[in-house]
Parts: C-alpha cells; structure tokens; sequence
C-alpha cells in the first residue's frame, strides 16, 4: 500500500504552492523536490489565489506569522477549497502566543483542511483550547509514549471527527488517524528534533503526498510520515564522527531523494491503534 503513495508522487510530480516560514522555505523546497513534487512559494495577497490554481496542493505553515501573510493564507485556503484541492495545516507555536493561537483558530473557521500536522501541544491547543509549550516546540510532558498512546489516539480521532480532516501529531510515536481508525509510527530518530525545519519539511511532503493520492488522504498521510521517519534513520546511519546537524540534514534531504516504494514498503515500522 505504501509504495504506491510514494510511487505517485514520483509519477505525477505535484505542484504544490507553500506559504511558509521563512526560517526554512528552503528546506521545504527542496524536500519536495527531493520526494519527486515541484514547489512554489508565494504568499502576496496580490497572487496567492492565482498561483493556488495552477497547483495541486496547498501547504499553509504559521510559523513566521504576520499580519500580512494571514490574509494571504485564507484567501490561498478559500481558493483551494473552491478547486478542491488538497490542503495541509502546519499550526506552528499554536499555543506560544495569542497571535498563532487566534490565526490558527481562524484559518480552522474558514478553510477545509485535509491534513492539519502539528506536534502533540500544538494540536492539544487547537482541540482543547490552552496547552503548555515550549516556543515552536512541544513541551516535555506531551511527549507520547506507550503509556499515553492509547489517550493520545482517541483524542486524536476525535479532533478529526470535529474537523473532518486527517490529524498527524509527530513526536517520539507519530500518530496519523481521521474518526475511525489511526496508525501509529514507529520511524524516526532522536536527532531530527536537532534541526530546524523537519515539521515543517513533513508538512510541505505532505501536500506532496495527499496531492497525489486523491481519495486516498489517510493512507498518503501514512506514507508521508513513514517515509520521513525511515529516511530519518537512514540519515542517522550515515553520519560520521565529526558530522553534525547541519550534516544530518542534508543527508535526509538525500535520504529522500533517493528512497525508492520498496524501501519504503520494506522499512515502514507501524501499526493500527
């Protein structure tokens, strides 16, 4: 199942238009260039909606907010939701502060996401109104774990019964659930949280992914989120003993550039919840 999500990424190379951080737009781009998509960036309200239209896929990501970008993403939202394009949610720091709290909040009201992707406390605040954070990260005491999967879960499918779209939290146990059933992810390593941007790179994949699977949301989600995680491992694998985050990161960008459908069948660690 998972290699065809990833072989019709390759096959159709989606357009996907990202209005994103400015922190790590590059790495974004070339992480879906690296899955096999094509991507665009821009965010002036003067061009969104056009540049929505000729894509596949919408990636919003709050985490440099402004308000001039906030007016832009609902509108691009707006626009997408008419095409009935895919559309992905990075709800970056939602809970840091009142502005990505509201913002978040807002783009929920008035556009239909597909995937909303965020860590454990940012969805915790989006569903339950307040949580702890730590800045863009999640707090210590929402990390997931064995002992809280089977909470987290339920908890999970009932924001997506609320919202209606594909909910994926990644922390040490990534979990990917719509109303009925959620998987649990087992892919990944520790060092990915040591470089900037691997959520957000997920999120841009994201767009990638579900664009290309129409109809097939919940297990493109999988698939993304499998994939990042095993080529996290790859990447891990090949660092040397004076590599750093800097060196992990481009590694994972060529670990995604250069799995293939049958590692990720073959490497994929999950289960149903």
């Amino acid at each position: 199942m998972l290699k065809e999500m990833l072989a019709n990424v390759r096959e159709k190379t989606p357009l996907i238009h990202n209005i994103t951080n400015y922190v790590t737009v590059n790495d974004c781009a070339n992480i879906l260039l690296a899955c096999g998509a094509s991507p665009i960036m821009a965010d002036d309200i003067g061009e969104v909606e056009e540049i929505t239209s000729i894509c596949t896929g919408l990636n919003i990501n709050i985490g440099t907010l402004n308000e001039r970008t906030i007016a832009s993403m609902i509108a691009a939202g707006k626009k997408a939701n008419e095409l009935d394009h895919q559309t992905v949610l990075d709800p970056v720091g939602a809970g840091a502060s009142k502005l990505r709290t509201q913002t978040a909040k807002e783009l929920l009201e008035k556009v239909k996401f597909s995937v909303i992707r965020g860590n454990i406390s940012e969805i915790k605040t989006l569903y339950l109104g307040s949580t702890s954070t730590k800045g863009v990260d999640a707090d210590v005491a929402d990390f997931i774990n064995k002992e809280n999967l089977p909470q987290t879960v339920k908890f999970a499918k009932e924001f997506a019964k609320e919202t209606g779209s594909v909910i994926v939290i990644t922390s040490a146990i990534d979990i990917v659930a719509d109303a009925e059933t959620a998987y649990c992810i087992y892919n990944g390593d520790p060092i990915m949280s040591r470089i900037t941007g691997s959520g957000c790179q997920l999120s841009a994949m994201m767009a990638a992914y579900i664009s290309a699977n129409p109809g097939n949301t919940l297990q493109a989600a999988l698939a993304c989120v499998c994939a990042m995680g095993l080529c996290g491992e790859i990447a891990k694998e090949r660092m040397g003993e004076k590599d750093g985050n800097s060196t992990y990161r481009n590694y994972l960008i060529d670990a995604v550039y250069n799995l293939s459908p049958e590692d990720l069948e073959k490497g994929a660690r999950y289960e149903i919840g």
